[in-house]
């Protein structure tokens, strides 16, 4: 099992989860969050600089089998991505275990 964190615009977070309904990963957890990027220039709009060194961005946090992780990843990507700056990241860990808490259900079908 991985655990994907992926961290998005929060403009893109529909497109991402109707793709990741579209491949059937139909449960993960997100919350919004600020940080810090890579650009340290502001934009101006219509007149007012605004700064772009704070960041509201989306983390989801999705848990799926081994042999969900390629198409997953793909599907964020092509979901997210706008091709400038500030798209996110997706980060992929190993997870040893999982239990359903109302079932005792462990390993896949713990997640499933």
């Amino acid at each position: 099992m991985k655990k994907i964190e992926a961290i998005i615009r929060k403009s893109k977070f529909d497109d991402v989860k109707d793709a990741l309904h579209e491949i059937e990963v139909n449960f993960f957890s997100y919350w919004d969050v600020t940080g810090v990027g890579n650009e340290k220039e502001g934009h101006v709009y219509r007149g007012i600089s605004y700064s772009t060194t704070d960041i509201q961005r989306r983390v989801l946090s999705i848990v799926v089998s081994d042999n969900f992780l390629d198409k997953t990843i793909e599907a964020v990507m092509k979901a997210a991505r706008t091709g400038n700056v500030g798209d996110g990241k997706i980060f992929v860990s190993e997870i040893s275990e999982a239990y359903r808490i109302r079932t005792g259900e462990d390993g896949h079908e713990g997640i499933n």
